[in-house]
């Protein structure tokens, strides 16, 4: 007979539970199962911790409609993903944890110059100020040419990394604006 472990396990818990409490425990583990995640959309992402880059199938409640959130309640590995199978670490078995934390940020936020306190801003500024940043670095550690006097068109006071949850578009598009930028420092979190 071919059992899976799953299903090895599945058969020795019910017929131990049978043995042991003289009642067949199936009933109570579908209706458990049932319970947990009745009702639930499944979304299948990417663990964002590292490199390895985990499947994950994450339950939503909510009715679908317009201009509803809908809330998280449960969160597990994939088991059709060929990385992990279902399987996480500890850090990927706390992602529920880390979707419900009540001090999650949820808006940009910038500390000032001389400041101890952190201020919440509108995404449309936050994107301003990179900007205004990124030009000013740019504009004050741009090299045109080496000490031999070639051409080398390099920004050196700038570095990019990337993380296992980009997509390859979006890896391309960044590549592409951190060249044009005359960005060399550039590396992705798979690699490290």
């Amino acid at each position: 007979m071919g059992l899976s472990r799953r299903e090895f396990f599945k058969v020795g818990t019910s017929g131990a539970a049978a043995l042991l409490l003289g009642f067949d425990a199936r009933p109570v583990l579908a209706q458990a199962k049932e319970l947990k995640i009745a009702r639930t959309t499944e979304t299948r992402s990417t663990c964002p911790y590292c490199s390895v880059s985990c499947g994950v199938i994450i339950h939503t409640l909510g009715d679908k409609a317009k201009n509803v959130t809908a809330q998280v309640v449960h969160v597990e590995g994939d088991p059709d993903h060929p990385i992990n199978r279902g399987t996480l670490c500890p850090k990927g078995a706390s992602l529920f944890q880390e979707i419900k934390n009540d001090r999650r940020l949820m808006k940009p936020q910038v500390r000032r110059p001389g400041s101890t306190q952190w201020e919440d801003i509108s995404w449309d500024k936050a994107y301003d100020e990179i900007a205004r940043h990124i030009k000013k670095t740019r504009d004050e550690t741009f090299i045109d040419t080496d000490a031999n006097g070639k051409a080398v068109n390099r920004c050196e006071g700038i570095a990019f990394n990337g993380g296992c949850t980009d997509t390859n578009e979006f890896n391309y598009l960044v590549v592409k604006t951190m060249r044009s930028l005359g960005v060399c420092y550039i590396e992705n979190q798979a690699r490290v």
